[in-house]
């Protein structure tokens, strides 16, 4: 890993502002990336490339895979939209200084600070603090019951999985 320290602070700010004016679940997140001017787009990828980031001059292109389900689909805009607000970095110099950035298996194993970041990106707009909080005080949930994880799933557009690991680590169970 390199020196550099994931900033999960910043990650909070950065999506509070995003989210500013979006009252509940499930986040509209390609809206959210039409708002600062990137293309949504979806097509067949390599099967272990969930999504592409191109940025050249001003065009900013989000690629997802088709072969993937809509919860992964809309977690990896959520990831790209990550890098791309929080990430400008150095252009990779690829037919004239676009940047590129995959999502695969490495960064799915969030080994490096801006997959790691990208990834509490992901998740904290999907599935934002205070909206679980809310419900889980609101509804109570048992983390054994999957039709009530799943349930809470569907109402922010992720995997039960997805679900799963985040009231975790919210320590909502």
């Amino acid at each position: 890993m390199s020196a550099a320290r994931v900033s999960y602070a910043r990650v909070r700010n950065r999506v509070q502002r995003l989210l500013e004016g979006v009252d509940g679940p499930p986040v509209d997140v390609e809206a959210l990336a039409a708002g600062l001017g990137a293309e949504v787009r979806v097509f067949r990828l390599e099967r272990d490339v969930s999504g592409v980031l191109y940025r050249e001059r001003d065009r900013k292109v989000i690629v997802v895979n088709v072969a993937h389900t809509p919860a992964r689909r809309r977690f990896t805009i959520a990831h790209e939209l990550g890098h791309l607000l929080l990430h400008p970095g150095e252009p990779v110099h690829v037919d004239q200084g676009l940047r590129i950035n995959l999502r695969d298996t490495a960064s799915a194993s969030a080994e490096e600070v801006d997959e790691i970041e990208a990834n509490a990106f992901a998740a904290n707009l999907l599935m934002p603090l205070d909206w679980l909080r809310r419900d889980v005080s609101e509804h109570g949930i048992d983390l054994e019951d999957t039709n009530e994880v799943k349930r809470l799933a569907d109402r922010y557009g992720v995997s039960a999985q997805a679900m799963l690991v985040r009231l975790a680590s919210l320590g909502a169970g």
